[in-house]
C-alpha cells in the first residue's frame, strides 16, 4: 500500500511525489495496466519490481504497509532493444524473452511484460500479446 520508487522520488525533488498501490490476491492472476503514453506505466511496473525484489530479501520497502506472496522466480520484459551483435531484431529479442519466461515460470512466479508486442505491426503486436497472456493464464497459473 502506498508504494513509492524511491530512484524516482529521489530524483523528482520539490515536486510532490504520488505513491502507488498494488493488490496481490488469490483469485486475480493478471492485471493490465493501461494508460496514455508517458503517463508513468514503465515506472510503475518497475517500482513493483524493486519492490518485490526487496521485499523477498527481507531489505527495507519504500511502502506504507507490503503483503506480497513468496515468488520462486521473478520474470521482467521491459524495454526494448535490438541485438545487432548477433543480427537480431527487437521483435525476435522481445520473442525469444517471453519464451524464456513462459517456458521456466511456475504459478508461484511473478511475470511482468511492459508493452509486450511493440516490435511489429499494432494489431500482430495487440493478438499476440492477447495470445500470450490468455496463456500464463490458462496454462501456467503466474501473476503476471
Amino acid at each position: 500500500q502506498e508504494g513509492r520508487h524511491a530512484v524516482v522520488e529521489k530524483v523528482m525533488g520539490v515536486q510532490e511525489y504520488i505513491p502507488n498501490s498494488i493488490s496481490f490476491d488469490q483469485e486475480t492472476s493478471i492485471q493490465l495496466i493501461t494508460g496514455p503514453n508517458m503517463s508513468g506505466k514503465s515506472t510503475y511496473m518497475r517500482q513493483l519490481a524493486l519492490t518485490v525484489i526487496m521485499a523477498q530479501m527481507g531489505s527495507f520497502v519504500a511502502a506504507d504497509h507490503v503483503d506480497l506472496p513468496l515468488f520462486d522466480a521473478i520474470f521482467t520484459r521491459i524495454g526494448a532493444a535490438d541485438d545487432l551483435i548477433s543480427g537480431q531484431s527487437t521483435f525476435m529479442v522481445e520473442m525469444m524473452e517471453a519464451n524464456q519466461a513462459i517456458k521456466r515460470a511456475s504459478d508461484n512466479s511473478l511475470i511482468l511484460f511492459d508493452e509486450l508486442g511493440r516490435g511489429t505491426a499494432t494489431y500482430d503486436g495487440m493478438a499476440l500479446a492477447q495470445a500470450i497472456i490468455e496463456y500464463i493464464h490458462d496454462r501456467v497459473g503466474a501473476k503476471t
